[in-house]
């Protein structure tokens, strides 16, 4: 039988684990499998515009540490109109499939690529997914690479700021990346030593979260650190959630508020162990996929498990934080905040 011909991508925006997952696809189906690899570049941009290059085992050593993506990323959803492109994309994309002779295209992404990933299988072409964001926020898996690694940077942030909190006795706000979810700033509140945290999934009320830093301030508590997800409802659509909860806090309190966002210092750098460990996984078990001919699957975490599930089942879902998290309960029994009664 002829070795399978794969193609892998990354797309969306990058994060921690991109360069150790295409490591696990491409060692895994060269070694394991004999299989040619082509590597494709800046997303979907690549499969449109033929942008393509083989990708070799010699090209994959030493990139397991490394932050960033060799293949390129952007955010061409190429199933929605676009100035750019006048021509039918998905039928660029199909023909570039059938000239490079795939068998099978990788799509390694977040929530977006994996809704692109799930229409290029009903377009008739294989299709594994394998799920990457900060946010963890892809529904269907119980964690995706990247985000262990924004938690340990966005700790290390609120682990400084403590100090500074301190020296000045004031109230420190930091924004946490996620989006629409508040998986990052729910742990990195917790693993920070958070006061208040606030989430898109809970409401929050600001005469609670105020008359709560009066208190601490009352009972001799110098400075308060304060955790906001970017995603959190505010009047002001423009304003930072950072920029909104400080100038709310400050005329609410008189206590001396200062913001920090963290911005895209949460997706870069080297991944950390743990987020290497799983996108090795998730990539090795994408290739196993392959070899079965079990295509049209997002590659999942469950439990200690690796495991897969249908793409057209992970469709525009969310995985958001539930109000009932055990984090969440845990957090209220040490006197944290989340902004209401």
């Amino acid at each position: 039988m002829k070795p399978k011909k794969i193609g892998i991508l990354t797309a969306g925006g990058d994060c921690p684990g991109l360069n150790a997952a295409i490591r696990g696809v491409g060692k895994t189906a060269i070694v394991k499998y004999g299989m040619e690899v082509i590597g494709i570049s800046s997303g979907f941009l690549g499969l449109i515009d033929n942008d393509t290059f083989p990708l070799e085992e010699n090209m994959l050593s030493g990139i397991l540490t490394d932050g960033g993506t060799i293949l390129g990323t952007s955010r061409e959803k190429p199933f929605k109109k676009s100035k750019r492109y006048k021509i039918d994309k998905p039928n660029m994309i199909k023909e570039t499939y059938k000239k490079l002779g795939l068998d099978c295209v990788v799509c390694i992404g977040g929530n977006g690529t994996m809704k692109t990933a799930a229409k290029m299988v009903t377009e008739g072409l294989n299709v594994i997914g394998i799920p990457k964001t900060i946010d963890n926020d892809v529904w269907g898996t119980d964690q995706t690479f990247g985000f262990d690694s924004a938690l340990w940077i966005a700790t290390e942030a609120i682990d400084r700021l403590h100090s500074t909190a301190n020296s000045h006795k004031r109230i420190m706000v930091i924004e946490i990346m996620g989006h629409h979810a508040g998986w990052l700033a729910l742990y990195t509140g917790m693993a920070g030593g958070g006061d208040v945290i606030l989430l898109p999934e809970l409401d929050y009320d600001m005469d609670v979260v105020n008359n709560y830093l009066l208190e601490r301030a009352r009972n001799k508590k110098p400075y308060s650190i304060v955790v906001v997800a970017e995603g959190i409802e505010k009047p002001n659509k423009d304003q930072s959630a950072a920029s909104y909860i400080a100038e709310q806090i400050e005329s609410g309190t008189g206590i001396e508020t200062r913001k920090t966002i963290l911005g895209y210092i949460q997706r870069g750098g080297s991944p950390s162990p743990m987020d290497r460990i799983l996108a090795t996984r998730f990539g090795a078990y994408a290739v196993d996929l392959i070899a079965h001919e079990d295509y049209g699957k997002m590659v999942i975490k469950k439990g200690e498990k690796i495991k897969d599930i249908y793409l057209s089942d992970v469709g525009s879902k969310l995985r958001l934080v539930p109000q009932d998290h055990k984090l969440i309960k845990k957090g209220r029994g040490l006197d944290i905040c989340f902004g209401s009664k």
